[in-house]
């Protein structure tokens, strides 16, 4: 669980300044579960750029509660909490000297999404709280008041979370967090699981991370691996369960690709399988017809496009023959010695036996590959995202796998650099692109838009 918090103060000489507003947002890694916003009356004088800067001023403050008052709710609202901040090192100081001046001491874990940002987003230009998130597309309200900050500093720490891919983050609240800690069985673990679409995470009891899967109902996947008689092994291991919405199963699929390889968990290793085994392939006949072959998965040999088994590979293929009038003895489905089958009907033009010119039907082919891979294109798919108000998208530049990232529907993303600032980087690799083709194939409902420069 973490406290995400914005403290504004008086400003003046080091550790003498007081605060004059304060905002913390409970978040559990998803969501905000509660809030406390309140102005806080100082008991001294504020310097007038922070007036300037908050439009604060003393009048304002002057039937604030004084931070006494609210203290307790401050406790409440941190406590076994990793307190997150923008510069969380002013803000924990600022707490820490108001608790100290009560005479408590007020400890807690922090971390900064200053320092996160710079980690896991090093090419950013500034990583002030204003140009940061109108760099990545966040919108602000109320910039300089705690409450607009602290909302502003959730959705950067989201976006940090998303783009987390060594999961470090997680791992570290699991270490942290005495609700894992104090997990006594396997069926306390599933309680708290959501029956939605994600990537979920088996911890062992140090927080590290030794399984990672996806599931569209991860609570009925995760109570899978919890029954399975086969399941002994992960069953002993696992302390601890934690979870990222992802929307829709596209993300998902690339988003446990990408975190397998980069964490490597123990568990995965185990059950690692090839996410396809054949591809399609293309060549041209001595007589000038582009023809198609379905074959065993080749790495060293460039595919149109690649399927999890030789059945759905055949199944594509009758798919094209239909759509695209295509002759089934061109493609390898019909092994006649001279005219097809579907000829003998009228239902081929003939390409069998040299009747359909090379070049139209050729052009029939061209078409079908084009709309079977993204090769050479710049698009963006875009899909459901982790709430009513978001979508995802996944961007292909010059046919190319960059990552993926989710925006407002209130945020029109037509700016590159906004665009690429959002994404999460993603390997090119093969099972990537295996998993597009193969989600495009089935999900034809899904928006591909085309970039233009």
């Amino acid at each position: 669980m973490y406290a995400i918090l914005d403290i504004e103060t008086t400003g003046g000489k080091f550790n003498e300044e007081g605060i004059t507003e304060i905002a913390i947002y409970k978040f559990d890694g998803h969501e905000v579960v509660d809030q406390f916003i309140s102005l806080v009356n100082p008991e001294r004088e504020i310097q007038p750029f922070v007036v300037n800067l908050t439009g604060i001023n003393s009048n304002m403050l002057r039937t604030a509660p004084k931070f006494y008052e609210v203290a307790k709710r401050i406790v409440e609202m941190t406590e076994n909490c990793i307190i997150v901040a923008h510069n969380s090192e002013f803000d924990y100081r600022i707490l820490r000297t108001e608790f100290s001046r009560l005479g408590f001491e007020f400890k807690r874990k922090t971390l900064c999404t200053v320092e996160l940002a710079k980690e896991i987003m090093p090419e950013q230009e500034s990583y002030s709280l204003g140009k940061l998130t109108r760099a990545l597309g966040i919108p602000v309200t109320d910039r300089h008041r705690a409450s607009g900050d602290a909302i502003a500093t959730v959705k950067l720490f989201k976006l940090l979370l998303a783009k987390d891919l060594k999961k470090q983050i997680i791992q570290d609240a699991v270490k942290a967090e005495p609700k894992y800690q104090m997990a006594t069985n396997l069926k306390s673990i599933i309680d708290d699981l959501p029956a939605i679409t994600g990537v979920y995470y088996l911890h062992d009891t140090y927080g590290k991370i030794i399984y990672i899967g996806k599931s569209r109902n991860i609570r009925n996947r995760v109570n899978q691996h919890f029954t399975n008689p086969k399941s002994k092994k992960l069953q002993n291991q696992v302390a601890a369960v934690t979870y990222e919405a992802t929307g829709n199963e596209l993300v998902a699929l690339l988003k446990e690709n990408a975190e397998i390889k980069q964490n490597k968990p123990a568990l995965n290793r185990t059950s690692r399988r090839n996410l396809f085994t054949y591809a399609l392939y293309s060549f041209k006949d001595e007589n000038g017809y582009i023809n198609l072959k379905l074959d065993a998965a080749d790495g060293r040999k460039k595919a149109i496009t690649t399927f999890s088994n030789k059945q759905s590979g055949k199944q594509f293929l009758y798919k094209a023959v239909e759509d695209f009038k295509l002759c089934p003895k061109l493609v390898g489905l019909d092994t006649a010695k001279t005219s097809c089958f579907k000829y003998s009907i009228n239902e081929c033009e003939g390409a069998c036996i040299q009747e359909e010119s090379p070049e139209s039907y050729n052009l029939k082919i061209q078409e079908l590959i084009a709309n079977s891979n993204y090769e050479n294109q710049n698009l963006i798919i875009i899909d459901k995202g982790r709430a009513l108000n978001e979508h995802s998208v996944t961007l292909i530049e010059n046919g190319v796998f960059k990552g993926f990232g989710y925006y407002d529907l209130n945020f029109q993303i037509t700016n590159k650099k906004i665009l690429e600032s959002i994404i999460t980087p993603m390997d090119n690799n093969r099972e990537s692109q295996h998993i597009i083709h193969s989600y495009l194939r089935k999900n034809k409902q899904v928006k591909i838009v085309k970039l233009t420069e």
